[in-house]
């Protein structure tokens, strides 16, 4: 099988390249016959890619070990689950995996039946291959998963104990998914202004590809930071690392992509911003691929250093090159159909918004890359952590939230400042009183009262949207309330599931908020018998034990805990000694409440006394974060939804009542 994949690789160069002359030749010749076989080759790299992939899973759940990727990312005692997973869990690996979803991407897009995607179609095709070439070439010159082993092996390294979490297994591939989809929406910008064709019709074909992409971003982001929160057993979920970040970046851009295109299929405004956010959004998911594996900044997320990071950033410097270029002379092409006419507008927020999102990117961005510069000028590598990016960042997405709940109310090109007021005061006068009520209870640090009160507003504004829209649709139809709340999601998708990912977005603020503010941190050194008192819990310390399995030994310490005076269960924080790892994993012990989580850590033990070392955490309201991004993620596949048709004149009737 190593043998086959090996070969697909190797005529995949081939065919990626006859891909690209064909689509051109096809381009140039207005020829059919052109077209169709450049449109096979599409579906025979697809398949290509498929061959290699399937081969290399093929190789490692059956641990054939004369293939160097398996002898280091497999071995006979992982579960088939871990073996499967191992597939991306290495520099090759993971790269395959990137060409073979892009591949399929490419033919999704070749073949696709939209309308208003024919005159794309050729050049968008083309651009996605010249970018599969580019894994082609890679994956068969400095990163080949095929490569034979130059020692005879009967078992492998396995797979990193860190990533044998079902989280993490989960987290690359949505990240993958996200990272590549973007490719789509680039290579339609890209085409769009090859053939000066300036209108809306390309954001509106890759409208839901620009939004699945975020979607499976937006996943693959929560699901590191659970992974992080539960594996990694330092008791966080984000630490601003470097490649955490490098995830960050596309998803604010794609964010702002997302809200400006509304802008541009609405007014025919934000040209330029847009296809300058579509090429950003690409470039980041390239430079988050770079850094992951360059070696340039140190990351427990990070592949091991390899020249491959030198190929990365020529790559990222001819897209850029590439890009700036045909924006630029096309730039009259991009001249906005209309100007903004009043600063209190739809479009005016949207625009506030989409400069923040991108202010908060930058600085994100140039804290990433501090420490490079600084070596590069100093001589000195001066790490930036977390304390600056919380402080520059943190009131922008506070000022962000706020401007969540007031796009809703105005009015396109122009809302008066009474009609705002009206709209306004109800959540204004409910933020006030919950920051009176805050400050009662004795908190008084300023950015917690206003990240709290900012995320009331928002609540406030998104339930009278609702109540608003379901009492026009009882009025019109004559409707149940619940039937016409059912029927909001039927005919306006994107709207209605726009409400429910930003509900999911204020969960993520309240909880991010009480988690950071309001953390408890203790460690003790206990003996058997002992008991720890922390706040509202009592935990009684009942020793070490131990539990063996294949491949793996597990240490753990048992605490009998007990909530106000109530037994709630038992925790076992564990210590796990992997065969083929160098350093012990921590599992943590969590118990979870709507109110608070409860974080035991087993840090280690003294083998003459037989003492305990465990750390205890409180993070309040860390479930609205985890239940958030759950409920972000609903409202987005909700927004997906093809809308079914609609009575027009009576939806017309019902946003007027709705919007006064």
């Amino acid at each position: 099988m190593g043998d086959i994949g090996r070969l697909a690789l190797m005529f995949s160069i081939v065919i990626v390249i006859y891909g690209i002359v064909s689509h051109l030749m096809a381009i140039k010749t207005k020829s059919i016959r052109w077209l169709k076989s450049a449109k096979v080759s599409v579906l025979i790299l697809a398949f290509l890619s498929t061959l290699a992939s399937g081969s290399l899973i093929y190789l490692l759940v059956t641990g054939d070990f004369n293939y160097q990727y398996v002898a280091q990312y497999s071995s006979t005692d992982m579960p088939l689950f871990y073996k499967v997973s191992a597939f991306w869990g290495g520099n090759s690996g993971s790269l395959l995996l990137w060409l073979w979803i892009l591949s399929l991407y490419t033919a999704l897009v070749t073949w696709s039946k939209h309308k208003d995607s024919t005159q794309y179609l050729p050049w968008v095709s083309a651009i996605l291959l010249i970018i599969n070439a580019y894994f082609v070439l890679i994956l068969n010159t400095i990163e080949q998963p095929f490569e034979l082993n130059p020692e005879k092996a009967v078992d492998g390294n396995g797979l990193n104990p860190l990533l044998q979490n079902p989280g993490m297994a989960v987290h690359p591939v949505t990240l993958y998914l996200g990272y590549i989809g973007f490719a789509i929406p680039f290579a339609y910008g890209m085409a769009a202004l090859i053939l000066k064709k300036a209108d809306a019709v390309w954001l509106k074909v890759t409208r839901k590809w620009t939004l699945v992409s975020w979607l499976f971003l937006s996943m693959g982001i929560l699901f590191g930071s659970q992974w992080a929160y539960v594996e990694l057993g330092w008791g966080g979920y984000w630490a601003w690392d470097p490649v955490e970040n490098a995830s960050l970046l596309p998803w604010l851009s794609a964010t702002a992509l997302l809200h400006s295109n509304m802008v541009q299929e609405r007014k025919g405004m934000l040209k330029r911003w847009n296809i300058s956010l579509v090429t950003l959004t690409f470039i980041l998911t390239i430079f988050g691929t770079f850094l992951t594996r360059s070696g340039l900044l140190w990351s427990v997320h990070a592949f091991a250093n390899g020249p491959i990071g030198a190929y990365f950033l020529a790559f990222i410097g001819v897209i850029l090159i590439g890009s700036v270029w045909n924006i630029s002379a096309n730039w009259s092409v991009l001249k906005s159909d209309a100007q903004f006419e009043s600063y209190i507008s739809k479009e005016s927020s949207f625009l506030v918004n989409n400069l923040l999102l991108v202010a908060s990117a930058f600085t994100i961005f140039w804290g990433t890359i501090y420490p490079v510069i600084s070596e590069a000028v100093t001589g000195t590598k001066v790490m930036v952590g977390a304390p600056y990016f919380n402080k520059v960042n943190v009131p922008i997405f506070i000022t962000i939230i706020i401007l969540m709940g007031i796009g809703p109310v105005v009015a396109w090109k122009r809302s008066s400042g009474k009609i705002l007021w009206k709209n306004l005061r109800i959540p204004l006068i409910m933020s006030f009183l919950l920051t009176l009520a805050l400050l009662g209870t004795g908190i008084s640090n300023w950015m917690t009262l206003l990240s709290l009160s900012s995320a009331c507003f928002v609540m406030v504004i998104i339930f009278l949207e609702f109540t608003k829209a379901i009492h026009a649709r009882v009025k019109v139809t004559g409707e149940s309330p619940l039937r016409s709340l059912l029927m909001l999601f039927v005919k306006n998708r994107r709207r209605y599931g726009g409400y429910i990912a930003h509900f999911g977005v204020i969960l993520i603020a309240i909880g991010l908020t009480g988690a950071s503010t309001y953390l408890i941190d203790k460690q003790y050194g206990l003996n058997e018998g002992d008991f720890i008192k922390l706040g509202e819990y009592t935990l009684l310390y009942r020793g070490l034990g131990e539990n063996n399995s294949v491949g793996k030994q597990i240490v753990y310490s048992e605490l009998l805990v007990e909530k106000d005076g109530e037994k709630i269960g038992v925790v076992r924080p564990e210590k796990v000694f992997y065969e083929n790892g160098n350093q012990p994993t921590t599992e943590v012990s969590i118990v979870s409440s709507i109110q608070e989580d409860l974080y035991v850590v087993l840090n280690g033990w003294s083998e003459e006394d037989g003492k305990a070392f465990i750390q205890v955490k409180i993070f309040p309201l860390m479930s609205w974060t985890w239940t958030g991004g759950y409920i972000l993620i609903f409202g987005t596949l909700i927004s997906l939804w093809p809308n079914r048709s609609v009575n027009r004149r009576g939806q017309m009737n019902m946003e007027s009542m709705i919007n006064g």
